[in-house]
């Protein structure tokens, strides 16, 4: 179904993503800061859920576009290289984010999860990068397209969770790593702008 190469494109790209603090980033660690590390641990599966529902309406969802019409698929392939060039352009621009924790008020573990799910369901830029994302590296003439947004979709959330999982275990001594190196906050958004235009020129400038 899918060449190694793509799939260690696939793997490198979220790596580089994972870079940057995101609001999946941030909501783990302040309720790990808060209620410890299980509080913590459940906000990162809390959004893993909700990854996971964006995967299955989006593999859905553009695999019945693709059977429907080659050229719609296309177009959203192509208009989601520009949205990924556009945030590229944007990560390089923007001043380097204040590392403060957001304040938020402190909720059961359960109620975290709840939470946790909740917000990424409802986070619109999150379904926006689904359907910019995971298009570029689907090929339907390698197999069934709704199994690949599948497979794609399944090790992006695999991954998240071990990344959020690992702030949560690791906050305090990130948080002094972090307070020490201070470039990881002045470059990390211009390493995750790069990888966006990269991706973006790759499917933009790719032989149809």
């Amino acid at each position: 179904m899918f060449e190694m190469s793509t799939l260690a494109a696939f793997v490198a790209v979220v790596l580089g993503l994972f870079l940057i603090p995101g609001p999946a980033v941030l909501l783990t660690a302040t309720r790990t800061v808060q209620g410890g590390r299980k509080a913590g641990i459940l906000a990162g599966l809390g959004i893993a859920t909700g990854d996971l529902i964006h995967t299955l309406f989006a593999a859905v969802g553009l695999s019945a576009i693709l059977l429907t019409s080659a050229f719609a698929f296309n177009f959203i392939k192509y208009a989601g290289a520009a949205y990924l060039l556009y945030l590229g352009i944007r990560a390089l621009l923007e001043k380097p984010a204040d590392p403060t924790l957001p304040k938020v008020a402190q909720v059961s573990p359960l109620r975290t999860f709840g939470q946790a799910i909740v917000t990424e369901v409802l986070n619109p830029k999150t379904a926006l990068f689904y359907l910019a994302f995971l298009p570029q590296f689907v090929h339907p003439e390698r197999g069934a397209s709704i199994a690949q947004f599948v497979v794609l979709g399944l090790l992006f959330v695999v991954m998240g969770t071990i990344y959020t999982t690992l702030i949560a275990l690791s906050m305090r001594p990130l948080g002094r790593l972090v307070k020490r190196v201070a470039w990881i906050g002045r470059w990390s958004g211009k390493i995750v702008g790069a990888v966006y235009i990269g991706l973006g020129l790759k499917v933009a400038l790719q032989q149809q």
